[in-house]
């Protein structure tokens, strides 16, 4: 041990700084407002830059210290994440308001947040008291809650839900765990249970990752990549998203398929879909191995999940998703950021739909269901260049599985998709997108080229 430390002490000193820097953006920094967003652009950065540090002197870590010193990383910054709020979204104001309505009994689907009919259910955090205003408004306390109109009622309500007057978007998954997260805790208390979920599915993704990694006798550094990622941090442990439950799914599913168990490998990423539906993306790689059972298995999990809520809330358990889906530009094809740039209207939408189904027939086809992590990753990648969502956190699908196949050209797309949410300011997203594609391509070159003179 004495002669491992000059290698494991640079490596634990990086992680330290990290966890100090994390701290000091959840706790200090907060809540990122147009002042605090230089600081807060700094720190995350400063993270990102001793987040590469630490991946490459964890080469020179001895292998049966990996292990232990990758998932200590994991487990002291993601502490240090649960010592502030959500501070760049506001989503888990949603999970945890779900979360409370379902311990009361109620299905989160049959009504939406201001309606009069929860309000015995409002705790002050999350529905302060406003102060009326001479023209008949609402002026609401603190940074996070804004004036929505009631449901049931005539007036305003204060509330730090954002779409307060819509219903909730989340699966049945989603939603389940949001009461789990919430179940041991009163009212009162804020935004901690659904960051620790996030906490949990982290720290259980980075030991699955270990563990597969291990087994299949790749290196487990790559756990890394995930574990100690300041991206996986933020949006999965500080802003709680619920993408790192489904991330944790899909990527145990994947698991279970390579060894061969299709039902269980289904189950498991039937979850993962009834979680965050992104996770439908993992499975073309997959099908050409028992594909009924393993898609059978799947469907059944989301329609057995689903039914409680059908005979609860109707067809309301749809909830937002149409209205989301229109809100982000998809209907109207503008969402695409490198297709609307060549085709007019919906064309861009179809055509992004098209291509993603292109490129999923031939992961099919030509993926290998015992190794698909590199299919996966491109499937998943993919969609993502061609949908070029709004928000960064989808991306937290993407990381498990760069982790799994060494990827890591990947992170340009990470870092793309990070850059709107930690600097404020919308970045020329085409170009960004276009040089993704070319990072993508060299790296999948050199590999390649790299490989055949291996051989």
């Amino acid at each position: 041990m004495r002669a491992a430390l000059p290698r494991v002490l640079p490596v634990a000193l990086l992680l330290v700084a990290i966890t100090v820097l994390t701290v000091w953006i959840m706790a200090d920094v907060g809540i990122v407002t147009p002042q605090r967003r230089p600081s807060y652009t700094a720190l995350h950065g400063a993270c990102w830059i001793l987040f590469g540090a630490a991946c490459l002197l964890v080469k020179r870590v001895p292998d049966r210290l990996v292990p232990a010193i990758v998932t200590i990383g994991a487990v002291v910054i993601g502490l240090a994440a649960l010592t502030g709020q959500p501070n760049t979204s506001t989503d888990s104001a949603r999970y945890n308001w779900d979360g409370i309505v379902q311990n009361a009994g109620i299905s989160p689907y049959r009504y939406v947040p201001t309606d009069t009919a929860l309000q015995p259910l409002r705790p002050q955090w999350l529905f302060p008291d406003g102060t009326p205003t001479d023209s008949g408004g609402l002026r609401c306390p603190g940074l996070r809650a804004r004036p929505a109109e009631q449901v049931g009622a005539p007036g305003l309500v204060c509330t730090a839900i954002n779409r307060p007057t819509v219903p909730t978007i989340y699966p049945p998954v989603a939603e389940a765990l949001f009461a789990v997260a919430r179940f041991f805790v009163p009212r009162a208390v804020a935004y901690s249970p659904t960051q620790v979920l996030g906490l949990v599915a982290v720290v259980a993704t980075t030991l699955l990752l270990l563990r597969t990694l291990r087994s299949l006798d790749r290196d487990p550094r790559w756990a890394a990549a995930f574990a100690w990622c300041p991206f996986v941090t933020m949006e999965a442990i500080g802003n709680a998203h619920i993408d790192g439950s489904a991330a944790f799914f899909a990527l145990a599913g994947t698991v279970l398929a390579v060894r061969g168990r299709a039902l269980g490998a289904g189950a498991l990423i039937g979850l993962g879909i009834a979680t965050k539906f992104l996770p439908v993306l993992v499975v073309p790689p997959l099908l050409k191995r028992h594909p009924v059972r393993l898609a059978g298995a799947a469907v059944a999990v989301v329609v057995a999940v689903y039914v409680p809520h059908l005979i609860a809330a109707g067809d309301a358990v749809i909830g937002y998703l149409p209205g989301y889906l229109d809100e982000e530009g998809y209907d109207g094809g503008s969402r695409s950021a490198l297709l609307s740039a060549v085709l007019p209207d919906t064309a861009a939408t179809v055509g992004a739909a098209v291509l993603l189904l292109a490129l999923a027939v031939v992961v099919l086809l030509r993926a290998d269901p015992a190794d698909p992590w590199a299919a996966q990753v491109l499937v998943i990648g993919g969609a993502l260049v061609l949908a070029s969502p709004r928000y960064a956190w989808y991306a937290l699908l993407l990381v498990p599985f760069m982790a799994m196949s060494g990827r890591w050209e990947w992170f340009a797309a990470v870092i793309l998709f990070s850059i709107p949410v930690i600097a404020g300011q919308p970045v020329p997203f085409r170009v960004g997108l276009l040089l993704v594609v070319v990072v993508v391509v060299t790296a999948g070159v050199l590999r390649r080229r790299r490989s055949l003179r291996t051989d």
